[in-house]
């Protein structure tokens, strides 16, 4: 376990579904104040899971301690006053008709001033880039827009901690770019920022360290060069993967007895590894051939 104060301790965690999936097998992790850490693994390893349960959506067997507190029905309002959460399907997240409204909810539900929550607001709008979006309606802006205005919503409470389920996902490179400053900065000011994703580029730019969860267990640990580094484990636990491609090339072969070559074609496939798209070309004696 870290060695600073911790802002989350998870021992022994177990949930199982109501159709008998078991989502998480007795997990172990800790978190500690001010940490970024990345929690990788592939579709229903248990990431999402793991999330509800840090916020008290899921209850299951084991111990979970977010911010000192046990999640327990008795604590939930107070951690969830500290805590920011992103939900993957933003939408969710966003029903009010002005982007103002839906960021000042989250401090009108606390008890603030209406003059208190529209400071807040506008505040955390100008943090996530978006200050002058107040009068937009939600539903009208780009995807990557709403997860910012999402992110809004959580910074409006000044979160101690801020739980990400796939933070980049669906986002253009762009998008992605300007998300990645925008958690920077959040991890600049001290906030402790938890992110379940499948972009391990996010996982090495903004994490301290990074969690492989598989089958509902800890599969690894450590900082993000030293995990990341090792290919046939991320293949193993489908982090990346081989990638086949198809090629068509034309080459020509000389018959004894035709004095002109006959052109012909054939195709073969080999694999490559790689995270992102490529491209590239060869030329060989005889053959020209290009791919992306």
């Amino acid at each position: 376990m870290p060695d600073q104060p911790l802002a989350l301790e998870v021992d022994g965690l177990a949930y199982r579904y109501p159709d008998g999936t078991q989502g998480l097998r007795g997990l172990r992790l800790s978190v500690a104040k001010g940490e970024a850490v990345a929690l990788l693994g592939a579709n229903g390893s248990g990431k999402s899971t793991l999330l509800l349960s840090l916020v008290g959506v899921l209850r299951g067997e084991g111990m979970v301690r977010v911010l000192g507190l046990d999640v327990t029905k008795a604590n939930l309002r107070e951690i969830r006053r500290r805590t920011g959460v992103l939900f993957q399907d933003v939408d969710a997240q966003l029903f009010s008709p002005r982007v103002l409204d839906d960021v000042t909810f989250g401090p009108l539900n606390l008890g603030k001033s209406p003059e208190e929550a529209r400071s807040l607001a506008e505040s955390a709008l100008k943090l996530v880039g978006l200050g002058d979006y107040a009068g937009r309606v939600p539903h009208h802006l780009s995807f990557g827009e709403k997860k910012r205005v999402a992110i809004a919503c959580s910074l409006a409470l000044d979160p101690e901690l801020l739980l990400l389920d796939e933070p980049s996902a669906g986002l253009d490179p762009k998008s992605s770019s300007e998300l990645l400053d925008i958690l920077w900065d959040l991890k600049v000011r001290g906030k402790t920022i938890v992110a379940t994703t499948h972009d391990l580029h996010l996982a090495t730019e903004l994490c301290d360290r990074v969690i492989v969860i598989a089958k509902g267990v800890v599969a690894a640990e450590g900082k993000p060069d030293q995990v990341l580094s090792d290919r046939k484990f991320l293949e193993d636990h489908n982090l990346i993967h081989r990638h086949r491609h198809r090629h068509r090339h034309s080459h020509t072969t000389t018959h004894p007895g035709r004095p002109l070559p006959i052109a012909g074609s054939s195709e073969h496939e080999h694999e490559h590894e790689h995270e992102h798209e490529h491209e590239h070309g060869h030329a060989h004696e005889g053959e020209d051939h290009a791919h992306t």
